[in-house]
């Protein structure tokens, strides 16, 4: 069983996607910020990570940059999730994926099932 873990500073959003990748047969941590997620990270490490972009005290870009300089934890997938465009986010801030809120169920697990598909 794959690890998600969701970083969401929203409860109703972190909420909703726990239940739905739960359904979906994913165990699902959550965290409510990056410097959160980095502690959920070293507790467990999850297969994938949903990443809000804005968020406090450690927002999305921080710790994605934090992940990538990082050699254990580099190669976990991260889908970047905004309510701003794909344009708008800093070009060093690279997820393997980005989901423009409010965004579609189907797109969020066809992405989540590419990017946990081997090869």
């Amino acid at each position: 069983m794959k690890t998600l873990l969701v970083v969401d500073d929203e409860v109703g959003v972190t909420e909703a996607l726990q239940d739905l990748l739960s359904d979906e047969g994913f165990t699902v941590l959550t965290a409510r910020n990056g410097k959160d997620g980095l502690k959920r990270i070293g507790e467990k490490r999850p297969d994938l990570i949903l990443l809000d972009y804005m968020m406090p005290v450690m927002d999305g870009r921080e710790l994605l940059l934090a992940l990538q300089a990082d050699a254990t934890h580099q190669d976990i997938p991260v889908i970047l999730m905004s309510a701003m465009p794909r344009s708008s986010i800093p070009a060093d801030c690279k997820p393997a994926a980005f989901l423009r809120k409010p965004f579609d169920i189907d797109h969020l697990l066809a992405e989540v099932g590419r990017l946990l598909t081997p090869g």
